[in-house]
């Protein structure tokens, strides 16, 4: 099992014939995605030539538009790679074709767009009341189950599958922990994105992870700035029933400075990396000071007791 992402997913890439979209295809086919094709207005007709996991040679033909890539290919995800003034209406184009899940990796888009383009995806709803689109990012690693499918950025070779999830707002801490946990593998790893305005959040992987009969312990990692962990808190504690750790970065970060991502600013008491320890560990989620000594306590907790693998 995993979450939002398996091996029948098949992906399109938004931007496939650009410098990123190119080199970044070419790692996901790497990793085993299936890719069925790509978007560009400019170049519709045409194809790109990559190579699988096989080291067979693949033509994936470019498409006009998400609406005829999944038309023709049957898609039901599209990973952004874009520039940040065209990020608006690459993702309106995928919500109005019905995407099911939209992967926006791009960095530096306008909160305003954002905002726009994730609030319209909240009118676009299925039978069940939920948007039909799933948004994940903007400016984030995207997500990857190991050994079936990776649609973003995340390097495909730090771990293997295994037992815990991941649910991170932070691309290089994502990778940390990939690599802390590698002996225990992972079900999903999600990297929601640092911006201001986000679609998938703490929460929703949360309930996710929850529901997932294959992950049996979730590490949550968290940072200054906003009340997202708080929240995640207070979910965790009313409806999870699985182990949680947790890591919030910016414990040494000072007062009203933006750190690294848009989002990560403290104003007065509001947002500090202290306030969300206290509110995780109320909702008894053990956190730790350090990216390591949050994978030891992952360690503690595991439903198996594990030891640290001599890799």
């Amino acid at each position: 099992m995993s979450i939002f992402l398996n091996k029948d997913s098949k992906v399109i890439v938004q931007g496939i014939t650009g410098g990123e979209g190119s080199k970044h295809t070419a790692r996901m086919l790497q990793a085993g995605t299936t890719i069925v094709g790509g978007v560009n207005a400019r170049k519709a007709g045409t194809t790109v030539t990559h190579e699988d996991q096989h080291g067979s040679e693949i033509e994936l033909p470019v498409f006009g538009s998400v609406s005829e890539a999944m038309e023709k290919t049957g898609a039901d995800v599209s990973v952004v790679f874009v520039p940040p003034k065209f990020a608006k209406d690459a993702a309106v184009e995928a919500i109005d074709a019905g995407i099911g899940l939209l992967v926006v990796i791009t960095e530096g888009i306008p909160v305003q767009d954002s905002a726009e383009f994730y609030n319209y995806s909240l009118t676009k709803t299925g039978d069940d009341g939920r948007p039909v689109t799933r948004i994940l990012g903007p400016n984030c690693p995207g997500i990857i189950t190991p050994g079936e499918s990776l649609a973003g950025i995340t390097p495909a070779n730090i771990t293997g599958k295994g037992g815990v999830g991941l649910v991170s707002k932070s691309g290089t801490l994502t990778y940390q922990m990939m690599y802390e946990l590698r002996d225990l593998g992972f079900s999903t790893s999600i990297g929601i994105g640092g911006d201001p305005v986000i679609g998938t959040t703490h929460i929703d992987a949360l309930e996710a992870f929850e529901n997932d009969p294959e992950t049996k312990a979730i590490v949550m990692i968290g940072e200054i700035g906003g009340d997202a962990e708080e929240r995640a808190a207070e979910y965790i504690k009313a409806n999870v029933t699985k182990p949680v750790v947790g890591y919030v970065a910016g414990f040494t970060a000072p007062e009203g400075k933006t750190m690294g991502h848009a989002g990560a600013i403290v104003s007065g008491s509001s947002g500090t990396a202290e306030a969300k320890k206290e509110a995780l560990e109320a909702a008894g989620v053990k956190v730790g000071k350090t990216p390591s000594e949050t994978a030891h306590l992952l360690r503690e907790v595991y439903p198996v007791a594990v030891e640290p693998s001599a890799l």
